[in-house]
This record gives C-alpha cells, sequence and structure tokens, in this order.
C-alpha cells in the first residue's frame, strides 16, 4: 500500500462527481447504505452509518432518501425485494474492477453492466477473477490540511487502537486496519478528538495499475457510466489516475 493514496484517488473521482447534485446523492446513498449494511441501523452503536448520515445531512441530502437507503440495507423496506450481486471484470488496459450492485431486477443489471464494460473497452469476467488483487481492510482518513496534527502521537494512538498500518501524506493521513478491528479503532479516534474525514470497510488493490491518458480516459468514462446506475452501490479498482 505504501507508495500511493487511496485518498487521492477518491479525492479525484469525489471533485468530478461534485459537480452535480444528484452525483453528491448518489455517493451519499452508497456511503449509508454500505454503513448500515456493515453495522446495522443504530446511529448510536454504528459510527460509520452516523458519520455518512451527517456528512449527508450537511449536502442538505432529504431524511426520506437517508431512511430509504438504510431500510433498503437492513431488509426493511416495505414491497422491496433486493438480491446483491457481485461482478468482476477488467476496464481498457487491465485495470480491476469489482462491482457491487443491490437490484430488484437482475437481468436488467447484468444487461446494464455489460453494456457498460463492453462499450468502454471492457469485458467481465467470472467470480473471482479480479477478486484475488484486493484485500479486505478497514480504511480511515484523518484530514490534516492545516498540518496541526502530529504524526508521532497519531501514530501511537492508531496503534495502540488496534490498527495495522498508517501513511502519511501532505494534507491527510491514511489508516489501515482488520475488518474486525475497524470500528474499535474510529471509536478510540473519535474520542480522543480527531475529525475523521472518510471511513469504511473496504477492498484495498495490492497493486496499482497507471494507464495511457487514452485508457484512463476510456476508464473514467466506464466508472461514470456504471455510477449512473441506480442499483450499483459501490465500485473497486486498482487504477491509480494521473494529475
Amino acid at each position: 500500500m505504501a507508495g500511493h493514496s487511496k485518498w487521492k484517488n477518491i479525492q479525484k473521482r469525489k471533485n468530478a462527481q461534485d459537480a452535480k447534485k444528484g452525483k453528491i446523492f448518489m455517493r451519499h446513498a452508497k456511503d449509508i447504505y454500505i454503513a448500515a449494511k456493515q453495522g446495522g441501523s443504530d446511529l448510536d452503536t454504528n459510527a460509520g452509518l452516523r458519520m455518512a448520515v451527517e456528512k449527508a445531512k450537511a449536502d442538505n441530502m432529504p431524511n426520506d432518501n437517508i431512511e430509504r437507503n438504510i431500510k433498503k440495507a437492513t431488509g426493511t423496506l416495505d414491497g422491496a425485494n433486493y438480491e446483491e450481486i457481485t461482478y468482476e471484470g477488467y476496464g481498457p488496459g487491465g485495470v480491476a474492477v469489482i462491482v457491487h450492485v443491490l437490484t430488484d431486477n437482475k437481468n436488467r443489471t447484468a444487461a446494464e453492466v455489460r453494456h457498460a464494460f463492453k462499450k468502454n473497452g471492457g469485458n467481465l469476467g467470472e467470480s473471482g477473477s479480479v477478486a484475488f488483487m484486493f484485500d479486505r481492510k478497514g480504511y480511515i482518513v484523518i484530514s490534516n490540511t492545516d498540518g496541526s496534527i502530529e504524526e508521532d502521537e497519531l501514530t501511537l494512538a492508531v496503534l495502540e487502537a488496534g490498527a495495522e498500518d498508517i501513511e502519511s501524506h501532505e494534507d491527510a493521513f491514511e489508516i489501515y486496519t482488520t475488518p474486525d478491528e475497524y470500528q474499535e479503532v474510529v471509536d478510540h479516534l473519535m474520542q480522543n478528538g480527531y475529525e475523521i474525514a472518510d471511513s469504511e470497510v473496504t477492498l484495498i488493490p495490492q497493486n496499482y495499475n497507471k494507464l495511457s491518458t487514452e485508457d484512463e480516459e476510456k476508464m473514467m468514462t466506464l466508472l461514470d457510466t456504471l455510477e449512473e446506475s441506480e442499483d450499483v452501490q459501490d465500485i473497486h479498482h486498482n487504477l491509480e489516475t494521473s494529475d
């Protein structure tokens, strides 16, 4: 993981997505769904969900949208019969891609995902074809834009809490944990006054793939196309975006 910042990739994608209100709400909906799915619907005991809801409200996402995504994640949405499906494949230039969807019509969703890959120079693979390239980790970002956080002090705090690794960047610290230790580390940091900019249990690429300008543009179009689908909940890939 050292030598490459997942946070930089996230920021670049979010900055592009934030140009449209619908994209902002879509991102929040995914974050809320994932947090509720992983930790339950109780905001008091699920710090990840609490943080996701606070971010959504800060961007004026309607409460109805928030509640709908929590109910969808916990299976309490009336009349809904949703199925979770994972698609794996390769994007342009051999970038590994994993797409998680939640759908009430798997035939429709499969066609949409397959079309998105084919149209943008990629192809779907079999289950397990790229999953081995990722590790499941707890991932936490502490913003340090003003440079006020002492690296040694934070490092000691996160390691004491059970984190595996911490990486220092110009404006942020990235912290990695096992999935089991994730919530405990988040709670410990918040209790000690650290402001968490982002956190989730996610898939971290073992290696990143840097593409030519042409292939990177195709890959970005593929990601945009997938993100337009209301069924797509999360996308993981090992693209290293250029500056």
